[in-house]
């Protein structure tokens, strides 16, 4: 199935999966609307697609503001007339030891993790419920399968969407047409190990930025290869891990 002309929402879009997957769905075809806080490097992007050829709609986006994601979609409708995809990439990972009590990186993962990904799904669902069609992807982790010391907040947040997807595809692929996606990517070489404040993990950050780690353009070939699938095909969930990476 093609995207060419499709009209795909990207969040969490300045760095990273978010970033490469901007570039991968403009290549193939797609008008992409990139989100994120940082807007500098959101120009950087837009311009990036636009000299390659793409069509690209820039906008600073905080999805822990129901409003701004809102906003977002009906910024997205008004200059393209509708919305097809929706990859729901924003994340934060400060993992920490609960003993820690880094409360307010508790809330931070929560409201970005788990309500940024709802209040965007909320925006685009009505648009794709009206014409019986679009893809929303959920950037999950393998953390969304597994736990361990020091990511019990973040695997909660990370299980709750993949939980959720699930839940979207039941009440949505059968009566809609919405097909539902949940990546899983396991190490990735992106700018989350930068989030981690707790000092007793400094070992392992340094250990995870020696080890080899899957490229954000591997998670975004991925999230093209789940859009690209024939119609009556749904990718429901994608587990990508580099071969070196043990759990």
């Amino acid at each position: 199935m093609s995207i060419e002309g499709k009209v795909a929402i990207i969040t969490g879009a300045s760095s990273g999966i978010g970033y490469a997957t901007a570039l991968v769905l403009s290549k193939a075809g797609a008008k992409v609307a990139i989100g994120a806080r940082r807007t500098d490097k959101l120009e950087q992007l837009e311009n990036e697609i636009k000299k390659n050829g793409g069509e690209a709609l820039a906008q600073k986006l905080d999805v822990t503001k129901k409003t701004d994601c809102d906003a977002f979609v009906e910024q997205v409708v008004k200059k393209w007339g509708t919305v097809d995809i929706l990859v729901n990439n924003a994340g934060l990972m400060p993992l920490s030891f609960i003993k820690n009590l880094k409360i307010d990186e508790w809330e931070q993962m929560i409201d970005v993790n788990i309500k940024g990904v709802l209040f965007c799904t909320a925006a685009v669902i009505p648009h794709l419920k009206e014409k019986k069609s679009g893809h929303i992807v959920n950037i999950s982790s393998v953390a969304g399968r597994v736990v361990f010391p020091s990511g019990s907040v973040y695997c909660a947040t990370k299980h709750a969407v993949t939980a959720l997807s699930e839940g979207l595809r039941q009440e949505f692929s059968t009566r809609s047409n919405i097909r539902v996606t949940c990546i899983e990517p396991g190490v990735v070489e992106t700018e989350l190990l930068n989030t981690i404040t707790d000092d007793s993990l400094q070992s392992f950050v340094e250990a995870a930025k020696k080890t080899q780690s899957l490229r954000a353009e591997d998670i975004a070939n991925a999230i093209l290869f789940a859009l690209q699938s024939p119609e009556h095909m749904n990718v429901n969930e994608v587990l990508v891990r580099p071969t070196s990476q043990e759990r």
